[in-house]
């Protein structure tokens, strides 16, 4: 099963970079109001959300994304060059972050600074990592570590203690050091294929699994592959989450909230090669 699941989200990982881009019982819908997420519209708190055009007109934070952090073979296909960093160069990449006075932020800051105009620090970034492989936890969060990053685990609930993927244990770790532990669906099965009782097997089964693990609210979630369609994001509303990530092609001009921009980082690239991509994908308004 490792072997088959591996393998096919390789080949779809390709599709999208290309074009960029247990049983399943149903589970009962979280109750929201039905004007959540609505730019202009007020919280549950009363306070007012920015308008559509405020919140379009903010300077985007760099939003990075990994998933393999491992050796890597020069005979390997181009795709798993693309979805992988060595060890050596993440940590390159983090020293370099930190060296040139980069701060790391999370989701709840994003969401403030974009909703309600909350401030943040000097060169915000945030780094993000996809798929629940275990090196993310013993080496990604080790380097980050160092210099007092923190970072966003969107975790894909079927691999969790499965082998070469995080253990339960491992999550509960990094959401009480201050990591964030955030939904990737429940077997990264593509958004814009979904149907029926689909969002529900997707997108709360595996919150309520990672709320029961953390013991913290999961609000924040990551398409696989970084696809989306404008179906998704009623069904993501109606279900309480706050944000939603996509990849780097263009987001959404009236949905800005739930197409939230990332860069995946390949392993090809050279540490100021990346951030020569990072400031022209983020340094300008889309």
């Amino acid at each position: 099963m490792k072997k088959i699941l591996f393998i096919s989200t390789a080949v779809v990982l390709l599709y999208a970079c290309n074009n960029a881009a247990e049983k399943n019982e149903p589970v009962k819908k979280d109750s929201a109001s039905p004007n959540a997420g609505k730019p202009g519209a007020a919280n549950t708190s009363g306070q007012p959300m920015a308008s559509l055009a405020e919140i379009l007109s903010k300077r985007e934070v760099p939003v990075l994304c990994y998933h393999h952090i491992r050796a890597i073979s020069p005979s390997e296909s181009e795709t798993m060059k693309s979805y992988s960093v060595t060890p050596g160069a993440f940590a390159e990449q983090m020293k370099t972050l930190y060296d040139s006075g980069y701060h790391t932020i999370l989701p709840d800051q994003l969401y403030e600074y974009l909703v309600h105009n909350g401030s943040l620090p000097s060169k915000p970034i945030m780094l993000t990592f996809d798929d629940t492989d275990e090196e993310q936890y013993s080496i990604g969060a080790k380097e980050m570590n160092k210099y007092g990053f923190k970072g966003v685990y969107f975790v894909m609930t079927i691999s969790i203690n499965r082998p070469r993927y995080m253990s339960k244990e491992q999550l509960k770790e990094l959401a009480d050091s201050g990591h964030v532990i955030a939904a990737h669906t429940w077997d990264h099965h593509m958004v814009t294929k979904y149907t029926g009782n689909d969002w529900d097997v997707q997108l709360v089964k595996p919150r309520k699994q990672l709320e029961a693990i953390t013991g913290k609210s999961i609000d924040y979630f990551a398409y696989p592959f970084g696809l989306w369609n404008q179906a998704a994001i009623p069904e993501l509303k109606s279900r309480n989450y706050k944000l939603a990530f996509i990849l780097s092609t263009k987001r959404d001009s009236t949905e800005p909230l739930y197409t939230v921009r990332r860069m995946i980082v390949p392993g090809t690239w050279s540490t100021q090669g990346m951030l020569k991509a990072m400031n022209a994908t983020f340094n300008k308004k889309q």
